[in-house]
Order: structure tokens, then C-alpha cells, then sequence
């Protein structure tokens, strides 16, 4: 099973967030690709593969929401969480919306976390 871990795609601008949920996802043997920003994400992202786009909402440059919209554009989104510790109900409603199939606040709690990651994968199998 070991070759088919989930992918995890995790952007966040902020470092000691990315390694904290890195750790939380690695230990749940998933495999974690982290980026500073969307554009870095971007830059490497391949349409067409399988995994999980875990994106903070408030970032310099392009914030989770306006990047999911965009992946959305493209018809390229894959499953995405959004995390956010600036959340409240009309973002939710956004983010919701606009495709995403969780937004959890932070500080993310890593069981509930781990458990959307692995329904959100499973219901795109």
C-alpha cells in the first residue's frame, strides 16, 4: 500500500504551519509536497493527478480562495481544504461555494484533519 499514499499538496506562507501540518499528514503516511504560495504551487502543480490541495486562505499574493477559484477555472481543482485562522461564516459560505470540500479553522486540529483528507480522496476515487 506503502506506493499508493495520498498526495497532499500543502500551501501556506507561513513555515513552522507547513512543518506542523507536514508532520501531522506524514504520520498518516501521506505523502506532503509544501509550498510558501500558491504562485510556487502553481508553478509545479500538474493538472490530472490525484491528491489533495490543503491551502491556507490568507496569504500574500493570491489567497486560498482566489486559488481554488482559479483551479476552478481551469477545471483542474483537485479536493481542496481550506484552513484559516481569520474564519468566520460569510468566508465559510465563499469557500464553500466555491468548491471546497472543508474549512477548517486553525490552529487545525490533526485528527479531524487527517479524516477530511482521507474522505475528501476517497470521494474523488
Amino acid at each position: 500500500m506503502a506506493a499508493n499514499r495520498t498526495l497532499v499538496w500543502l500551501v501556506d506562507d507561513v513555515e513552522s504551519v507547513r512543518k506542523s501540518i507536514a508532520a501531522v499528514l506524514e504520520t498518516a503516511n501521506m505523502r506532503v509536497r509544501a509550498y510558501s504560495s500558491a504562485r510556487d504551487f502553481l508553478a509545479e502543480f500538474q493538472p490530472g493527478t490525484e491528491g489533495c490541495l490543503i491551502v491556507d486562505h490568507q496569504m500574500p499574493g493570491m489567497t486560498g480562495l482566489e486559488l481554488l477559484v482559479h483551479l476552478n477555472a481551469q477545471r483542474h481543482a483537485p479536493p481542496t481544504i481550506v484552513i484559516s485562522a481569520h474564519g468566520n461564516q460569510t468566508l465559510r459560505n465563499r469557500i464553500m461555494a466555491a468548491g471546497a470540500v472543508a474549512m477548517l479553522d486553525k490552529p487545525v486540529d490533526a485528527d479531524e484533519l487527517i479524516a477530511v483528507v482521507e474522505r475528501a480522496v476517497v470521494n474523488v476515487s
